[in-house]
This record gives structure tokens, sequence and C-alpha cells, in this order.
């Protein structure tokens, strides 16, 4: 196993399609598919399925995908991560929703305080209707929020990361031997539904829009209650890979399976207020996220 293996695993992983995890890494999509057969050789296993939309990552790749990109991270890390000859100091006032927090902005305030550390970075956690308001009034100067959820005409969205919708069961479920499982299936099943960050809400757009309606046995805020409540046979649930972990608190094994229809993916970004002008904090900020997921990320 080399770099090249993992760049190009975790690019393809990213993207959903060789072809456009050649574009990224401006190479060709036949290198990209040996790295990627190299690689499941070495671990002998599948770490994709094959489909006419793309490449579908398997529970091993997934697992597989931690690892490959904690890998590259602290790759990256060693070689670039310096505080940064910058002049710009100052206060940003940051907001953000509950999974936003937990699940994907503390790796990026850490990074962005050893890269710029002349800006402090205030954090505060609010729904998704606070933010709208707190930036429409010029109380905070940016949120890193789900933006398929912003309402208000008058807030920009950018979008950074679109993570997939699957289904969890738990380990040994009568679907986890399936490719893909049937909506009106998974509606005869005991279902767990969360309803932190509006996330009952955006299920029951997808379900209604296929005729189907959910076995509702529980509602709950905690993605920890969910998971372990999948774990334990207690129920299925849709969730997205950003919040996915194989395991429960008390260890059992949790899997996911595609669904045959297509489920809006989870977007996560910025949002500012339309025609406001950042400090130039806020735009270090805003330009520390463009580099780190709209800009090629791993270059051969």
């Amino acid at each position: 196993m080399n770099f090249k293996h993992l760049k190009y695993f975790v690019a393809t992983a990213e993207t959903g399609q060789v072809s456009r995890a050649a574009k990224a890494l401006s190479i060709s999509q036949s290198a990209v598919t040996s790295a990627v057969r190299e690689l499941e050789a070495i671990l002998g296993a599948a770490l994709f399925v094959r489909t006419a939309q793309g490449m579908e990552i398997t529970d091993q790749g997934r697992e597989f995908l931690a690892s490959a990109r904690e890998i590259l991270e602290k790759i990256e890390a060693a070689q670039n991560l310096q505080p940064r000859h910058s002049e710009v100091s100052g206060v940003i006032s940051l907001a953000a929703t509950y999974t936003v927090l937990g699940y994907f902005l503390p790796y990026h305030l850490d990074r962005i305080s050893q890269l710029y550390p002349g800006i402090e970075i205030k954090i505060h956690e609010m729904n998704r209707h606070s933010i709208e308001e707190e930036l429409l009034t010029s109380r905070i100067d940016m949120a890193v929020v789900l933006t398929s959820n912003i309402e208000s005409p008058d807030i920009e969205t950018q979008t950074l990361l679109r993570s997939p919708r699957r289904l969890w069961v738990p380990a040994g479920h009568p679907f986890s031997k399936a490719q893909k499982t049937p909506l009106r299936e998974i509606a005869k099943q005991p279902y767990i539904m969360l309803t932190v960050d509006e996330a009952a809400h955006s299920a029951m757009k997808y379900w209604n829009a296929n005729n189907q309606q959910p076995n509702v046995k529980l509602r709950t805020s905690s993605v920890e209650a969910v998971r372990s409540l999948v774990a334990n046979a207690q129920g299925v649930t849709i969730l997205s890979d950003m919040v996915y972990r194989p395991w429960s608190l008390e260890g059992r094994r949790i899997e996911t399976v595609a669904t045959d229809i297509e489920i809006p993916t989870m977007d996560v970004g910025l949002a500012t207020r339309k025609s406001s002008t950042l400090s130039p904090p806020a735009m270090t900020v805003q330009d520390y996220f463009t580099n780190a997921f709209l800009s090629p990320r791993y270059q051969p």
C-alpha cells in the first residue's frame, strides 16, 4: 500500500465517480481505477460496488475511508501545518447547529487556530431559525450549517460537503445482505426518528415524495440514542454518513445499506448575510473552508 492508493481511494469515495476523482486529481481515469483495484487486492476486500451511476462505497470501504482520511490528514499536517505569516488578527463570531458542531467543526477549529493564531473564533451553538435571525441582524459574522435547511432568501450559502444518507441496521439484519433496500420494505420496520436539526422534517420530505410513511417507534434528539437503539435491534433509521459510526456505545455493530430511491444528501456549508462585508478574520476563515473543500484536496 502506498500514498497514491490512499489519495485515489479517498477521491473516489468523496466524488462517487472515477471520472470525477480523475478530474479532481488531474490524472487519467485508468490510473484511478488501477489504484482502487490494487488497494482492494491488498486489503482483500471490496471497497466499492460498481453501478451505472458510479462507485458506491461498501461497509468495508466506509470503515477504511476513516483511516485513509486520518492518514492523509496527518501527512498533510506534518508537511504544511505551520502558523501562517499573516497580519490578520481579530475576533469572529461563528454559529453552528448541533450536528455540525458535534460531527464536523471541531477538527477545523483546531486547524484554523494553529494556522492563524491571531484569529479568535467565538463559537455559538444555535438552531437554524436562531442562526438566520442572528445573521440578518449582524449579531454573528458567519455560520456553519446544514445549508439545505436555510430558508431566508437574504442569506447566502456555500455548500462544502454533501454527505449521503443511508439505511442503518443492526449487524445481521436481513437488509444487510441486500445491495439496495426498497423504501416500502423499510416502512414495515420499527423506525427510530432523529429530530435534532430538523432531521425529521427533512426525512418526511422524501418519505412523502415516495408515498410511504415510516413506522415510527421513537422520536429522539440524540444521535447516540439512535445509534444504540439501532445497534440493539430496536429499529432502523436513515441518516447521513457524516454521523455514522460502525459501533454503538455498548460496542454493538451497525451496518449501512443503500436504498432503492435517491435520498437527498445532507449538505454542510457556510452561511452569511447577503451583501454583507466580511471582516478580514471572517474572510480568512471563509477562505480556509473554501480551500479545504472546494479546491482539489489531494494532488498526485
